[in-house]
């Protein structure tokens, strides 16, 4: 077997693919461009205070101190009080003084919507309501690796200003502001099951600092709700007590205000149903801001022109020409006019500007980044920025021309500044969705290229594995054209872009491989079949799902449906499989043969093997569509859904139930479904005689696998305990919390090491010689060795078949052999597990793999991985069953060959079982669960966290890829043994059941399907992220790109470079088996029969 250039061929081909990827990505989720400069004292320089350009500076502010509690994940339904509610829920009416506050004083105090900018994501909000900037899709991808803000920011206006701005709470903060806080005391975020060790920590410092004299501004950032949605929910009893603390703390605070402090009170942003966040529903962008002060501070009462929703970004102009500081230059946002009084009543009111001044300062600073952004980069089209210019000239002339006149503005004035601001920021955010087309342009090509590539080389696998070199060149070409491209940019621009220097490497090694295969396919035209492409069946069923598949990606309402459409396009291409066999006849016995014709004239099978392979092809089919109607029970709900969706009761940890025999009953149903998953590939392992060998890999199957299968239900029983049960044992659960998810972790890879360090599980049994011994002298003959397939140490004697591999005897052996010992007295050997000995350790790396994948899973999606378990061997058996009824036709020309029926199914149930486990190709919906599994006090470093989280989300393309060449394997496991007679049973004419080892005896076809089967697996995974960059592309400007379709794309891509991934791995342990078996033959034999 060509095990090194079968691989080669693998990690070129994913390599392809992931440059395509990589280029389309950076040319459609740029940032956009930092403006690093800062405001000064002399920018809010206003026309009456010419010649002192630092008045403003140096003018008492309108507060002297603030305090800003954020409250992460403080929805604005938390906030609200409803007095005729008088049965909430638990996130319902537990902050009562905000209500009282804003109804006993309303010119003190008044409760807005604040309205969060998407990613909803904690970092991305900090930046926003510090920079008064807009945040761009890709930032998502930083909320956990936070890096200090360089754009001019709140914080850094403050330091400039001299006040002392104290900190403590989240520790993104400390990342985001390094060394820029008078005094700080951060908290470890991460860990989202710890609900108290932040907020206990804020509340021991909070009021001894309020009391001293040593702070200006005081930022706490409490993240006990937040986290108590992400463990338990919003709907829980622990949302109703850490919501009722914070009522507490809000009151406390209150008390110790002082007349010149200013309070806010904040939520970064919502939270769904679930208590996740991080996408732009309602619920996720709708948080709560609660401004107040001991001393007035609305001037006027509240009015219906007054806003009830605060854009976030309006945040930062507001605090800061309140507390007397500049506004950051990079701010997009908007002053809240009901905190200044109107224009000419100014006076009284504590210092500061009204509501024109206001506003005039705030269009000046806007329009000054605009003019510099607008220099600096040319994303803004010329007739916008135009048309901004002008308004803001109007604008500039019109109070301008007012104050000289020494009259207050106008209404329409002031309307035409918050109109001016509103248009600028609206500008902004379309802009700020920059695309780079000639790189998207690029990354499409080469993804498109790398399918083709994959359709030709699984056509002509074989001849290109033949043939020996045929990759050598494609790659010497691609990286000295790469070289080239990066010398000519060195030379021209000063520096190397990687994105074009891959690209060229890529599209050469691509266009150099398609066209010496098509000159070599032109060539063996003419002579030959061999070697040449076949044309695809337009009308094949699986390119029609296939096609359907990708079609659906450009519909929004399809993505948002995703898992329901997949499950119906997978079960419509499994039950169109009968109807095919039953169309072309092949799924009823064939008719008595004619007594005329001679026989074998026909091929076909006998009728009891064509009613058995049809019986147990409806029983698959059946267990298929059964998997598929209970897997939707397990799937999740889309914020678009709305009401229509109803989310699953497994997806919630078993700590959420409240109800303790509900809780026992899913417990009692998780521990249930982990015995299956064990249980049936420990019977399938012994069926085949897989478990007698004494090799260490049958150690990982008898006893590390079964063990890690307890601690994982120990872990679960430990994990779903109530908080307050077991107080006394308070130390010793959150050490169990630790070490055993961490030891059954252990146990797993100790499994995994074995297998592959010797993934053989073949046993040997040696029978003696029957005849009478032979002289001492006489030189000993070549051995023969008989194989068999055997299911269980005690040989259940009719499952034992004492066949000999034909071909392979004629390899080890002189002559014909006999049964049982021969005449001559030498020895018989029956091998247990070699019919299934590639197959075997693939199945139980798949199960070991498959335990620890549900460890990072929630305790009641062990039914879902059972599910999983039962429908990947439902398509195997279909698959089989097809493979041998097909066979009637005669065509063996391609025996090893895999459809691409089944290779579609298999890549369907993979994004099927992805819905399955209760994912959706949606930020909020990750589950950042995972990351504590064993790690209960979190992690010091972000690479362990996202490593889990990965594995969590992409279980299944991991599982479903690394088993992939068991579509290869299956028809051989389930042969079908007969002979010419119609029984099932020796004779002379027999046909041997040699299972897998019919794969040694052909080790080139071996190769080319492996690699066939690869590629193909390959091109069906491309052609959906192909599908999915073409929807990013065309729809870019669509109202819910970055809602449904750029999510999608990031999902869709990371799914398949996971999944080839994983792929790679599961060929790789094929090589290594193969290789194991090489060298077990050679020892089998003696140097005489060599």
């Amino acid at each position: 077997m060509k095990r090194l250039p079968v691989l080669a061929f693998l990690v070129w081909v994913c390599a392809l693919f992931y440059v395509g990827i990589f280029l389309f990505v950076g040319g459609f989720l740029l940032v956009r461009l930092e403006v690093n400069r800062t405001s000064t004292c002399e920018d809010v320089l206003l026309p009456s205070s010419a010649g002192s350009g630092s008045d403003f500076c140096r003018a008492q502010p309108r507060f002297r101190r603030a305090v800003v509690l954020i409250i992460d994940a403080l929805k604005a339904d938390f906030a609200r009080y409803d007095r005729s509610n008088l049965s909430p829920h638990p996130y319902e009416n537990k902050l009562p003084v905000l209500d009282e506050l804003v109804a006993s004083r309303p010119a003190q105090g008044r409760l807005f919507t604040f309205q969060a900018d998407p990613p909803t994501t904690t970092m991305q909000r900090i930046k926003g309501f510090t920079t008064g900037s807009l945040p761009t899709f890709i930032d998502v991808g930083n909320n956990f690796a936070s890096s200090a803000i360089l754009e001019d920011n709140l914080i850094h206006q403050l330091g400039q200003a001299g006040k002392r701005v104290v900190f403590m709470g989240d520790d993104t903060w400390e990342n985001l502001f390094p060394k820029k806080f008078h005094r700080s005391l951060p908290f470890p975020s991460f860990n989202v099951k710890d609900l108290h060790t932040v907020d206990n920590g804020i509340l021991q410092h909070i009021y001894p600092t309020m009391k001293g004299d040593d702070w200006d501004v005081l930022i706490a950032h409490f993240l006990g709700v937040d986290h108590c949605g992400h463990r338990y929910g919003p709907d829980h009893p622990a949302m109703a007590d850490k919501l009722t603390q914070m009522n507490g703390v809000i009151r406390s605070v209150v008390e110790h205000l002082q007349n010149d402090t200013l309070l806010v009170v904040m939520g970064d942003h919502g939270m769904t149903d679930t208590g996740d966040h991080g996408g732009e529903s309602p619920k996720e962008t709708e948080a709560a801001l609660f401004l107040y002060s001991p001393s007035p501070l609305f001037p006027a009462p509240e009015t219906k022109a007054d806003p009830t929703v605060v854009p976030q970004t309006d945040l930062v102009p507001t605090l800061a020409l309140l507390l007397g500081v500049p506004i950051p230059y990079s701010s997009v946002g908007q002053v809240l006019l009901p905190l200044f009084p109107l224009p000419g009543q100014a006076e009284g009111q504590g210092g500061g500007p009204d509501r024109a001044e206001a506003l005039w300062i705030n269009v000046k600073q806007v329009n000054r980044f605009l003019e510099t952004y607008s220099s600096m980069a040319k994303d803004i089209p010329p007739d916008r920025l135009s048309e901004l210019q002008a308004a803001f000239a109007r604008v500039s002339a019109a109070y301008l021309s007012a104050l000289q006149q020494g009259e207050p503005a106008s209404p329409e004035l002031l309307r035409s500044m918050q109109a001016y601001l509103s248009s600028v920021r609206d500008t902004c955010r379309a802009s700020w969705a920059r695309f780079h087309p000639v790189k998207m342009a690029a990354g499409l090509v080469l993804l498109a290229g790398a399918c083709l590539l994959c359709y030709v080389l699984s056509e002509l696998s074989s001849a290109v594995l033949a043939e020996g070199g045929v990759l050598r060149a494609p790659l010497v070409v691609g990286l000295c054209v790469a070289g080239c491209v990066a010398v000519a940019q060195l030379s021209s621009q000063g520096y190397v872009d990687v994105h074009w220097c891959l690209a060229a490497a890529a599209a050469s090694s691509e266009v150099l491989f398609l066209w010496r295969n098509c000159r070599r396919s032109n060539r063996s035209s003419a002579s030959s079949q061999k070697g040449r492409v076949a044309p695809p069946r337009l009308l094949s069923a699986a390119l029609v799902v296939l096609l359907l598949r990708c079609a659906s990606l450009l519909s929004d309402s399809y993505v948002i449906a995703e898992g329901r459409a997949v499950t119906f396009l997978l079960c419509s291409l499994g039950l169109y499989v009968p109807l095919r066999l039953n169309w072309d006849g092949l799924l009823l016995p064939p008719p008595a043969p004619d007594s005329q014709k001679p026989p074998g004239a026909l091929p076909g099978l006998p009728a009891w093997v064509v009613r058995r392979e049809g019986a147990a092809l409806c029983l698959s089919l059946a267990v298929l569509v059964g998997s598929l109607y209970l897997s939707l029970a397990m799937h999740a709900c889309r914020e678009e859904q709305g009401g229509t969706c109803q989310p699953s009761p497994f997806l919630s940890p078993l700590a959420r139930v409240q109800d303790s025999r509900l809780r026992n009953l899913h417990y009692l149903l998780s521990v249930a479904a982990l015995a299956g998953w064990t249980h049936l590939l420990y019977r399938w392992l012994r069926h085949y005689g897989n478990l007698n060998s004494p090799g260490v890999a049958v150690v990982a199957a008898r006893w590390l696998l079964p063990g890690a299968a307890v601690l994982t239900g120990l872990h679960w029983a430990v994990g779903s305990a109530p908080e307050d049960a077991f107080r006394g044992l308070a130390e010793l659960i959150r050490l169990a919390q630790s070490a055993l998810p961490r030891a059954a972790c252990a146990v797993l890879g100790l499994g995994a090491a074995l297998l592959w360090l010797d993934p053989l599980t073949v046993f040997l049994k040696h029978r003696a010689p029957a005849g009478p011994h032979r002289a001492a002298s006489a030189p000993p003959p070549p051995p023969r060795y008989r194989a068999s397939t055997g299911i269980s140490p005690q040989a259940e004697l009719h499952h034992l078949i004492p066949q000999l591999y034909q071909r392979i005897r004629r390899s080890l052996e002189d002559g014909p052999a006999e049964g049982g010992a021969g005449e001559d007295g030498r020895p018989a050997v029956e091998a247990y597990g070699l019919g299934t000995v590639y197959s075997a350790p693939l199945l139980l790396f798949a199960g070991l793999l498959g335990l620890g994948l549900l460890l990072l899973h929630p305790e009641s999606m062990a039914p879902a991985f059972l599910l999983l378990l039962l429908e990947a061997a439902a398509l195997l058996h279909i698959h089989a069953a097809c493979s041998t009824l097909s066979s009637q036709q005669g065509d063996y020309s391609k025996a090893f060959s895999v459809p691409w029926a089944p290779v579609v199914l298999w890549s369907l149930a993979a994004t099927q079982f992805f819905h399955a486990t209760g994912h959706l190709p949606t930020f909020p919906s990750l589950q950042w669960g995972a990351a504590f599994v064993g790690f209960p006090d979190g992690h010091t470093g972000t690479l362990l966290p996202a490593t889990l989280v990965t594995l969590n989300t992409f279980s299944a393309h991991i599982l479903f890829a690394v088993a992939c060449p068991l579509l290869l394997f299956w028809p051989l496991v389930c042969e079908v043994r007969w002979n010419r007679s119609g029984r099932s049973g020796g004779g002379e004419e027999s046909e041997d059941v040699v299972m897998e080892m019919r794969l040694r005896e052909s080790p080139q076809q071996f190769s080319s399907a492996l690699l066939q089967l690869a590629v193909r697996y390959l091109l069906v995974s491309g052609a959906q992220v192909l599908a999915s960059v073409c929807a990013a592309a065309i729809l870019r400007r669509h109202l819910m790109v970055w809602q449904v379709f750029a999510p999608k794309l990031m999902f869709e891509a990371s799914g398949f470079v996971v999944g080839s991934v994983s792929l790679l791995l599961g060929v790789t342990l094929i090589l290594r088996v193969d290789m194991a078996v090489s060298g077990w033959f050679k020892r089998l034999l003696p140097d005489t029969s060599r």
